[in-house]
């Protein structure tokens, strides 16, 4: 469980809303939950907003009652669906998100995604009087500021179920697997899995890949039978098709890898126990940030105790992947 701050109550509200945007990840649910029983506790009406920035630029708001949010922490995806926005970068846009909220007595907004959400909601509180919190939803866990994001834990085990069937062909066949995870700018996911699965050979976008080097060291443990797990795991990086053309190289060399893309799988499934914990814990916490006076700022995790994040530094700084995880990655396969 996390240390969850003593907050004073100093604002109150006559409703907020809540939405969830971009890609979904397996949590959102409980966090939208927590959000709309923290929220009705304290007497405040709140409002769901259907398929993210999109749906509120559209008006399509709905009453969230208790039941609203009944028997959904165990399902995945969303149910206030989600959408990618990209007019929301427009100013103008912007101004009409905001009267939409202000004509139906809105004056808080819980948004709950990854880094273009939370640049979104940034802006809205800068370009506004009303009160904003964000909160980290994604399964790259590439939020600055926070520890751990909502989903990340879910997709990390999702991947895992996915190569533990893999390596039995894998060992059956004696021919190593090149298992893509998601990842375009980031490593996290791919790291975290590559070490729990006890991967031979971790490739992400934050280090080059050295084909030459990764042909040799897979024929050597070939050779000597020593550390083959038969799994590499590839982050898939900012260019489509990057891990068959590492399968390609790999059999100029003289290897006859496979590929398998887990792709959208990650993303989907009941959210595991811990990211159940984490959402519930920082949806419900974001309406006391709203209480106590807080906007503008990301609700997350560090050192295992629930904090306030600056979304000006969230969306500002990048969070880099811990290069003695990376090293650690490769040492265990050794």
């Amino acid at each position: 469980m996390y240390t969850l701050p003593d907050l004073e109550v100093l604002r109150d509200f006559n409703a907020i809303a809540v939405l969830t945007s971009g890609g979904d990840s397996p949590g959102m649910n409980p966090a939208v939950r927590g959000v709309v029983r923290a929220a009705l506790n304290n007497g405040i009406q709140v409002y769901g907003v259907q398929r993210g920035y999109s749906g509120l630029l559209a008006g399509d708001l709905r009453v969230m009652t208790s039941a609203s949010v009944r028997n959904i922490v165990q399902r995945g995806g969303t149910i206030l669906k989600s959408d990618r926005c990209e007019e929301f970068k427009q100013k103008e846009v912007r101004k009409r998100a905001i009267e939409v909220l202000k004509s139906n007595g809105i004056d808080a907004l819980v948004v709950i995604g990854g880094d273009g959400s939370l640049t979104g909601a940034h802006l809205l509180a800068e370009e506004s009087d009303l009160a904003i919190i964000g909160l980290p939803g994604t399964i790259d866990n590439d939020i600055f500021g926070t520890e751990d994001t909502i989903g990340f834990d879910t997709a990390v085990n999702t991947a895992l179920d996915a190569i533990d069937k893999i390596r039995d062909t894998a060992s059956s066949h004696e021919r190593h697997f090149l298992v893509e995870v998601m990842g375009r700018n980031s490593g996290f996911l791919a790291t975290h899995v590559g070490i729990a699965a006890g991967a031979e050979m971790v490739i992400v976008p934050e280090y080059e890949v050295h084909i030459e080097q990764l042909g040799q060291q897979l024929s050597e443990s070939r050779r000597t039978g020593k550390g083959s797990s038969g799994i590499i795991v590839v982050a898939e990086g900012q260019e489509p098709g990057l891990t068959y053309r590492l399968a390609q190289q790999l059999k100029q060399l003289g290897e006859e890898p496979r590929v398998c893309i887990l792709g959208h799988i990650q993303r989907g499934g009941r959210p595991s126990g811990h990211d159940r914990v984490l959402a519930s814990s920082l949806g419900a916490m974001s309406v006391n940030y709203l209480l106590a006076g807080y906007s503008d700022i990301m609700v997350g995790i560090a050192d295992g105790a629930i904090v306030d994040v600056p979304l000006d530094s969230v969306i500002r700084y990048r969070k880099g992947l811990d290069p003695k995880l990376f090293e650690l990655a490769l040492l265990l396969h050794k």
